[in-house]
């Protein structure tokens, strides 16, 4: 993604994770803001850590002065074992969160962000590490409520979470995500005619996103 970019070899439950790390762009030289770890759509269907949306967040986080990890779910590219329908990858998810943002007095900031099948894993890895104290951004992208239980966003992190969605996403209708939403009285951004990828909207989703993370919300 730029000349910082390292990539990583990871431990989990089901063996190696892959992952590559894109440093962060603060301002001035100001020391990163934190770890922003971001997971991809279904392993299934041809989701990795290489996917457009996946990159376009990570490319939000950079900007905003965080270092953004990208990481590929077991059995996707270099990640060793087997799909296991979002059990496994949230163990995978913690695992990549415990290596590059071990908790401790000294430990860094994080932010957690996924799309799609990415962002339902995102959300349970929300519900594990908000009461741990250091979660300061979700960012829940295309979320997959039609095909998975998403977990509810805990209601004191509503204001630090962003949800977006395509106002025409054929994957995962928007209706899915509002009946999710709406018993949680949980925001939801829609974009107009936007599809599950969005499709030639991408500056705009990171407009989005930027938007947030500079918001403080």
């Amino acid at each position: 993604m730029n000349a910082q970019t390292e990539r990583l070899s990871l431990s989990g439950a089901a063996g190696a994770i892959e992952a590559v790390r894109d440093a962060a762009a603060p301002d001035g030289g100001a020391p990163p803001r934190g770890v922003a770890i971001i997971a991809h759509p279904h392993p299934l269907f041809g989701g990795t850590m290489d996917n457009k949306v996946v990159q376009t967040l990570a490319r939000a986080f950079v900007q905003c002065g965080w270092t953004a990890v990208r990481f590929n779910f077991r059995g996707v590219g270099g990640s060793e074992g087997v799909h296991d329908e979002g059990r496994g990858e949230l163990q995978d998810l913690l695992a990549v969160v415990e290596q590059v943002a071990p908790a401790g007095d000294a430990g860094p900031r994080i932010a957690l962000a996924g799309f799609s099948f990415g962002a339902f894993v995102t959300s349970h890895a929300l519900a594990a590490l908000w009461p741990q104290g250091r979660v300061d951004h979700a960012v829940l992208v295309g979320t997959a409520a039609s095909r998975f239980t998403v977990a509810p966003v805990p209601s004191d992190a509503h204001l630090q979470t962003l949800v977006v969605h395509g106002e025409q996403d054929d994957t995962v209708p928007l209706s899915a995500v509002m009946d999710w939403a709406r018993p949680q009285i949980l925001p939801v951004t829609v974009i107009p005619a936007g599809g599950h990828f969005f499709h030639g909207q991408l500056p705009l989703l990171k407009n989005l996103v930027v938007r947030h993370l500079r918001s403080g919300g």
